[in-house]
């Protein structure tokens, strides 16, 4: 079927993108190619993509409304996966328009592009970080998820809330998706393991924020990547068992879910920085630091839902992991261990 991917070029996007066309799909990749981070390793995923068979890229800002509006009219997507979105928990402190004019407005277009084009699943990311204040572990879709620490997390827990205000008006069945750490080769510059990976090459400190203490639910791009594509072939379909008098936030009387993407086995920040000195072999110097402000201390996903659901539960180590992203991260950048 004709898919959308927005976010095409993005981490996340690029690998959702590939396995849909694997699958046979006709996919659409949109992305505006903003210089958030570094444009050529866009550009760089993008060109892996067009060499594939079943592949169009449109060069395209979700949040201008006229440009979204004629590309779901044109092009009658049967479903759409929604991943682009301005990421990152710190950025949000420094510029928090960028996350209402994408993650905001930007997704309101991919909605109303939804509902007046007939699609039949809108899938969409939301993020870990949506618990914010929350320490009750493993965090679960059943529980409330209302005390955000960032404008990022509000951002992506306002997408769920319009997410089920367009189920329930319009029975348009949408699908969030909590990704918890995602990590891997094609990753983005701005995160821990990329940055990790460059300063210990380069004989550089590395930053260890929360003086070391955080425990994360790590979880490789592939994993993701392969629920998300499980889960848009499951189209939301409302929960019968749904009562009002005491409303279950992971479903609804409408066509709407929520489930958690992690590994379901947090691993401590330290053990994660021990991996990778083992992948390159040397040692990092480390500056220890307090907690980043909107930063939470811990992450653990409940997965149970999402294995009951589609039968998939990511469960690649942070060994294997990691190795796979040095070895790309070497290779790309052209670094001798």
């Amino acid at each position: 079927m004709k898919m959308l991917v927005t976010g095409a070029a993005g981490f996340i996007g690029s690998h959702t993108a590939q396995r849909l066309l694997a699958q046979g799909h006709e996919v659409v990749g949109l992305d505006n190619l903003n210089d958030y981070y570094d444009v050529t390793l866009k550009q760089a995923r993008l060109t892996r993509l067009t060499a594939l068979p079943g592949f169009r890229f449109e060069k395209l800002d979700i949040a201008d409304e006229s440009a979204m509006r004629a590309l779901f009219a044109r092009e009658r997507f049967a479903r759409v996966v929604h991943l682009a979105a301005q990421a990152g928990v710190r950025y949000s402190l420094e510029n928090p328009h960028a996350y209402v004019h994408s993650n905001i407005t930007g997704t309101l277009n991919v909605l109303e592009g939804c509902r007046h084009n007939g699609v039949e699943h809108l899938v969409y990311a939301s993020t870990s970080s949506v618990y914010g204040a929350n320490t009750n572990m493993p965090f679960s879709v059943h529980n409330i998820a209302d005390h955000p620490l960032s404008l990022y997390a509000s951002t992506k827990r306002a997408n769920e809330l319009m997410a089920h205000n367009y189920s329930a008006l319009f029975k348009l069945p949408t699908t969030g998706l909590r990704f918890f750490t995602v990590y891997g080769p094609w990753g983005r510059p701005d995160m821990a393991l990329f940055m990790f990976t460059r300063n210990i090459l380069e004989g550089r400190p590395i930053e260890v924020f929360n003086n070391g203490h955080h425990h994360r639910d790590f979880t490789y791009v592939d994993d993701i990547a392969e629920g998300v594509v499980r889960v848009s072939a499951r189209v939301a379909q409302a929960d019968p068992a749904w009562r009002s008098a005491a409303p279950d936030p992971a479903t609804s009387f409408a066509p709407f879910r929520i489930y958690n993407i992690g590994n379901g086995s947090p691993v401590p920040l330290m053990r994660y920085i021990e991996i990778i000195e083992e992948c390159l072999g040397r040692k990092a110097q480390k500056n220890f630091l307090p907690l980043q402000l909107g930063d939470v201390p811990d992450t653990s996903a409940d997965v149970e839902d999402l294995a009951a659901a589609v039968g998939y539960r990511p469960a690649t180590s942070v060994e294997v992991g990691v190795r796979n992203f040095v070895d790309w991260f070497c290779e790309y950048y052209g670094y001798k261990r």
